[in-house]
């Protein structure tokens, strides 16, 4: 708790209390790899489901993007499995929803090569390196096909905003935070995403890590880095975990399926948790009254009622 204090106290030194939700928004199903062993879709072979049926539709994604700016959700960023999609494929997508976002938008879609991501300059803000953790022999071993210094190569190209996603709750011990504070450091990384790690049925894993060992990191983090956006990923289960990230310093919350529980049971406990951790929740995670969808064009409406109905359904 002494920890927590001490982030919470840099946190106010530095941010204005405002949490906001974060989308990430997923592109594809596929994932060339399908080896990491946190991850479904090692466990569902998603290297060997269908490459073309796993992508979603653009109408679909456009749908989501546009919740996200009417609810003001911050996109958190786009994201698929590797060589999910082509590179014309993928301009196309980050075209259209920096368009109807109304702002360049962040990627989280694998290892991309300079010239790839010189092709998207337009419209991408930032570049996601999905790392999980900082720990070089763990990460061989839970991540065996993800080359860490492939995403180190990315990193250092020039232009674009960086950030990384770490899991925890892999085996990394807490020795290993000044490898992730030497991380960031090296590549003057904008934000973080942690996520505490969800056990998949018949996986590698069976438990995920205890609520005060996930909150230590983002304390940590937050303590040796006053002004880096720090965003903490909560599922349905542990959606009574938000109290403590906030405290530890945490800018925003990401992951929880809102979609689907949207102005329901868990989702008034994560307002209600916000309330309580002292700060303010900017995004709309309750309500659809007096929203205007009316300027969506057709193409993209009908994707977008089957959100909608869900949503009210919840």
């Amino acid at each position: 708790m002494e920890i927590i204090e001490k982030a919470s106290k840099v946190y106010w030194d530095n941010f204005n209390g405002e949490v906001w939700f974060g989308r990430c928004i997923f592109l594809s199903w596929y994932c060339g790899l399908g080896s990491c062993k946190f991850c479904y879709r090692a466990i569902n072979k998603g290297h060997n489901i269908n490459r073309e049926k796993a992508r979603r539709s653009l109408n679909s994604i456009l749908a989501e993007t546009i919740l996200c700016k009417k609810l003001n959700w911050k996109l958190e960023f786009l994201t698929s499995g590797y060589d999910a999609l082509d590179a014309d494929e993928l301009l196309e997508i980050c075209k259209e929803v920096s368009r109807v976002y109304g702002k360049k938008i962040w990627l989280n879609v694998g290892v991309l090569s300079e010239e790839e991501l010189n092709k998207l300059k337009k419209y991408v803000e930032g570049i996601v390196a999905s790392i999980e953790t900082c720990n070089r022999e763990l990460h061989k071993k839970i991540c065996p096909d993800k080359k860490f210094e492939e995403y180190e190569e990315m990193l250092n190209i020039k232009g674009f905003k960086k950030s990384a996603t770490i899991v925890i709750g892999l085996g990394e011990k807490k020795d290993d935070f000044l490898k992730l504070k030497e991380f960031i450091e090296e590549y003057k990384l904008d934000k973080i995403t942690f996520y505490a790690l969800k056990p998949i049925k018949e996986g590698f894993y069976s438990e995920g890590p205890e609520r005060n060992y996930y909150a230590w990191w983002i304390a940590n983090t937050r303590i040796n880095f006053p002004r880096l956006e720090i965003m903490a990923g909560v599922t349905v289960k542990r959606v009574e975990d938000v109290d403590i990230l906030l405290k530890s310093g945490a800018n925003g919350i990401t992951k929880f399926p809102i979609t689907k529980y949207f102005g329901g049971e868990k989702t008034k406990l994560f307002e209600k948790l916000v309330k309580e951790s002292g700060r303010k929740l900017i995004s709309n995670l309750n309500s659809l009254d007096g929203i205007d969808f009316s300027d969506v064009g057709e193409d993209v409406k009908e994707k977008l009622e089957v959100y909608l109905n869900k949503m009210r359904k919840s």
